[in-house]
């Protein structure tokens, strides 16, 4: 799982905090597709018994991809 911390107040102000927010948000979406992509691959690579086993079927792995 990725994660991206930003605790440190922001100095700056006008187009430098904005185009620093745009960068952050950047950076927060491709963590989050490639944890979505990872998850999908991970369940897609399970047989039909192990997907049962957790109580999923190869239809849910979209779905739980998405959600996670």
């Amino acid at each position: 799982m990725a994660a991206y911390d930003i605790t440190r107040p922001h100095a700056a102000s006008g187009s430098a905090a904005r185009i620093g927010g745009i960068f952050t948000a950047m950076i927060s979406a491709f963590a989050a597709w490639n944890d979505a992509r990872l998850t999908r691959n991970s369940l897609s690579a399970l047989t039909d018994r192990e997907l049962d086993d957790i109580g999923l079927h190869r239809g849910d792995i979209d779905a739980v991809s998405r959600n996670s």
